[in-house]
């Protein structure tokens, strides 16, 4: 119960960044606009420095360089795969009252979710301050994400309740994966440094892919730098984090 319960706590407040989202729409269109892609660049920071920093010298430390790559690869291209059956087949019919796209946003955002748990529960598992380093890369990511699955299932016929409610109970799949990768305990600690390995794949994808592509849309030089050093602010975070727990 000890080892479960950061776990679900963890995970738990990974949920309620679905609240900050709650706040952050009170903002106007544009401030929201310009404060989402900050967080958008500190998210791709923070999960660029959590994967190469924290998740894959964690697991090289267990497992031989080629397992180590290959996961991290084929974790790559799990998210793709994912992300392309999931999120990108739109409805086309115009009439229907809820597109379909926004059941399927829902459907791949809770496995998504479901894996983010799983992944927290695995570097709690193996270690503590490790656990703490993931959840705060995946919150930070969260927290762009859910504004952006909000403004999707808007599009897709949802009103702001509704899609509020409906992001709320897709979150709390990640208590749901974190539970379950607590309660096989003895099964995810065999595969802990293959499930780092993975999620750190995971981690460069989600940067590479759907972050920084949004970063590099910004045409002004002045905000293209502010948000290059927010990204580079993320990367610093990670490694200061990981000077502080080394250090203590």
């Amino acid at each position: 119960m000890k080892e479960i319960l950061p776990i679900i706590l963890a995970c738990f407040f990974i949920n309620l960044c679905v609240f900050v989202v709650l706040f952050l729409l009170f903002l106007k269109k544009e401030t929201l606009k310009k404060i989402n892609l900050f967080l958008i660049s500190l998210s791709a920071g923070a999960l660029i420095g959590g994967a190469f920093l924290h998740l894959l010298p964690e697991a090289a430390e267990k497992i031989n360089s080629q397992d180590l790559f290959l996961v991290t690869l084929l974790a790559f291209i799990f998210f793709f795969f994912m992300e392309k059956i999931l999120h990108w087949r739109h409805c086309h019919q115009e009439n229907c009252k809820i597109h379909t796209f926004g059941y399927i946003n829902l459907l791949g955002d809770s496995l998504h979710n479901f894996i983010d748990g799983l992944v927290i529960a695995s570097a709690f598992l193996s270690d503590f301050h490790l656990g703490i380093i993931t959840t705060l890369a995946v919150a930070l990511h969260e927290i762009p994400q859910e504004i952006g699955d909000f403004g999707v299932l808007l599009h897709a016929g949802f009103n702001k309740k509704k899609a509020l409610l409906w992001n709320f109970l897709v979150a709390l799949t990640v208590v749901v994966g974190g539970i379950a990768g607590g309660m096989l305990a003895s099964f995810v600690a065999k595969v802990i440094p293959y499930l780092l390995s993975f999620a750190a794949g995971g981690f460069i994808y989600i940067a590479a892919s759907d972050l920084m592509p949004e970063i590099r849309k910004e045409k002004n030089l002045f905000k293209s730098i502010i948000n290059f050093l927010i990204f580079i602010l993320g990367i610093v975070l990670m490694m200061l984090i990981k000077f502080i727990f080394h250090h203590h």
